[in-house]
């Protein structure tokens, strides 16, 4: 009873009152997850012919675009079309920033990616990318008998969403049954008190990275302690690619299912697992292009990177978006019944775990964090060696670092690791791949 007193009344105020559109966004999804996959892909080139009207008209970056290129937007009308244009990345993001915020733009809020891929990103985000996003979360949340107002715990270390946590936030989340906890410094004795807070709350989710929950499993089982009885319903990872002994330990251990999600803060909720599976895309939303290395699109099936146009971004447009990340379209329909396209075989960006001098096991992000709201900074790498030596290899944006900023790197990540490890900072002018030629950001050589 209080979870629909939540999911049908609370939460829906709560998205009026800071001007979201989610729930009629959330049933129209609903509605049109059923439709045949031949409907929806109808829907959605209807849907980027005018979302691409609509840029061209009141985005100074594609009005001058479409203008260099002889283009307009009526020579844009299907998937296919979009390579008539070029690709968006982070470089051109940042040097053309200004230019692409719509002239009609609403409210909009600057947004940090979370730098996994070693080259974080400010953008712009609305209300309208906001609450497409809930709201596709929101559906592919239902597809697993949960709800939001269904008790939730959820594992997180974002420093957006951590220090965020004010008192109307922290009266949101009891209001709504969700209970967040810190998942970058992760010593013995926190990993139990992590397990504490599981068999205390009994949630009906769980919400977080996958490599966090994996370890959480594999304390649980260290220490004998049963957590398959407390009538945890699934287990939901995403910001992370998804190992299958990871899946496995965490089922087995948690005596749930889990549900992955891909995504990011930048591309938005691209695709989730249903019960049956398969990833469905976010397609009512987004357009999906797989690309070869010569930037041509690859048949389905076949593996390539992942170019995305989200087209819940008027304001702050994202079309034809590299992501850096592989996968492929899955050619075959979901059991399920569900007509949106499936992403299958998808190779995200890999971060490890780092372990402080003190032995604290703390997420990879927790050191890229450190980097990430740095200005100066264009790539970077972070390897640690040993626990008391860490390297650090930075591409600047100009020629070289200040020796302030150098400083303000080495004493953050001393602060994490410890005051006596050894930090060796390198200016380089390109981040090589590995000997398997991905590119891995975060590599800790400590076991």
């Amino acid at each position: 009873m209080y979870t629909k007193i939540v999911s049908s009344l609370l939460f829906p105020l709560h998205e009026k009152l800071k001007k979201h559109d989610t729930v009629t966004i959330k049933n129209a999804l609903e509605k049109s997850q059923w439709q045949s996959k031949t409907e929806i892909l109808a829907q959605q080139e209807k849907r980027l012919h005018s979302f691409l009207k609509t840029a061209v008209e009141q985005v100074p970056y594609y009005r001058q675009l479409f203008k260099r290129l002889g283009l307009s937007a009526q020579d844009i009308k299907s998937k296919a079309d979009l390579t008539k244009l070029p690709f968006l990345d982070k470089p051109v993001i940042r040097e053309h920033f200004e230019q692409l915020k719509a002239d009609n733009a609403g409210p909009v809020s600057p947004f940090t990616t979370g730098g996994s891929s070693g080259t974080p990103l400010t953008f712009l985000l609305s209300n309208e990318r906001v609450s497409h996003d809930v709201a596709e979360k929101w559906r592919a949340t239902r597809w697993w008998g949960v709800d939001i107002g269904d008790k939730e715990i959820v594992a997180w270390g974002s420093p957006i969403e951590l220090g965020a946590q004010d008192k109307v936030r922290l009266f949101r989340d009891k209001l709504f049954r969700s209970t967040l906890v810190p998942a970058f410094d992760m010593n013995d004795t926190k990993l139990l008190n992590f397990i504490d807070t599981i068999k205390a709350e009994k949630p009906k989710m769980l919400f977080g990275y996958p490599s966090v929950f994996s370890l959480i499993a594999k304390t649980a089982q260290k220490h004998n302690i049963r957590v398959d009885n407390l009538g945890i319903e699934v287990v939901f990872v995403t910001s992370e690619r998804l190992y299958p002994y990871q899946r496995e330990t965490i089922e087995t251990t948690f005596g749930a299912p889990v549900a992955n999600g891909y995504g990011g803060r930048d591309a938005g909720f691209i695709a989730h697992q249903c019960p049956d599976g398969k990833m469905h895309l976010s397609a009512e939303d987004i357009v999906v292009e797989i690309i070869d290395r010569e930037g041509n699109p690859v048949p389905d099936g076949e593996k390539g990177e992942i170019v995305v146009t989200h087209m819940a971004t008027s304001d702050f447009p994202f079309i034809r978006y590299r992501t850096g990340d592989v996968a492929a379209i899955d050619p075959e329909p979901c059991s399920c019944g569900r007509g949106l396209p499936c992403l299958m075989d998808i190779e995200g960006r890999t971060t490890d775990f780092v372990i402080a001098q003190d032995g604290t096991v703390m997420h990879g992000l927790a050191l890229i964090y450190v980097l990430r709201e740095l200005q100066g900074i264009g790539e970077f790498k972070i390897i640690q060696e040993s626990k008391l030596l860490t390297r650090i290899q930075v591409v600047p944006i100009e020629k070289d670092l200040p020796d302030a900023l150098k400083e303000e790197i080495i004493v953050g990540f001393k602060k994490r690791l410890g005051d006596n490890v050894e930090v060796e900072l390198e200016v380089v002018e390109k981040i090589e791949a590995e000997k398997s030629g991905k590119f891995r950001y975060v590599i800790s050589k400590v076991s």
